[in-house]
């Protein structure tokens, strides 16, 4: 029993440590379409509520639960979701999704098009800077919140630019600007 009331109050304890380091108050910038799949998530998350607690009734009910090993997982799957959960609410509260008709080419700035030339490199690669959330660099898009993107932002076409990465420094040409 002693193990179990251990294993029961540090997965509480770990779940509270990482709801409180999750919900902070920073703005998420996205698209509507962003905002819509998170919201998708999230609604399809808080309907996998019932269904864990239907499976820590049943692990229960097979009797000591210091051995339960099924109990044990459902209460796992219960605090993950849970951090899920939380995380799915404190981007959608904290969402503000930009205006696409609002956005120029003349500087770089979020849901831009960027084609830059890697001057180590001599390599042109295209990509388009979003929110952190709806970043997937294998199809194009870079988050606003890494390093080259940060270098990139607020600068103009023909313009060169530093970005400190891990590696050392990238050197880009910004070659075009376009929605």
């Amino acid at each position: 029993m002693a193990g179990l009331v251990f294993n029961y109050l540090s997965a509480r304890t770990i779940t509270r440590k990482l709801l409180n380091f999750i919900i902070m108050a920073e703005v998420h910038y996205m698209t509507q379409d962003g905002l819509d799949k998170l919201k998708k998530d999230l609604a399809d998350s808080l309907a996998q509520r019932p269904v864990i607690s239907a499976a820590i009734a049943e692990a229960r009910e097979k009797g000591d639960l210091s051995e339960n090993a099924e109990y044990d997982a459902a209460r796992d799957a219960q605090a993950l979701l849970e951090v899920k959960i939380a995380n799915l609410k404190n981007l959608v509260a904290n969402a503000k999704v930009l205006d696409e008709s609002a956005i120029g080419t003349d500087r770089v700035q979020m849901l831009n098009k960027v084609k830059v030339e890697n001057m180590s490199m001599n390599k042109v690669m295209e990509f388009t800077i979003v929110g952190e959330t709806e970043a997937d660099f294998a199809h194009g898009k870079l988050a606003s919140t890494t390093p080259i993107a940060k270098a990139l932002l607020g600068h103009s076409k023909g313009e060169i630019v530093e970005a400190k990465v891990p590696s050392g420094v990238m050197k880009f040409k910004i070659l075009d600007i376009t929605l």
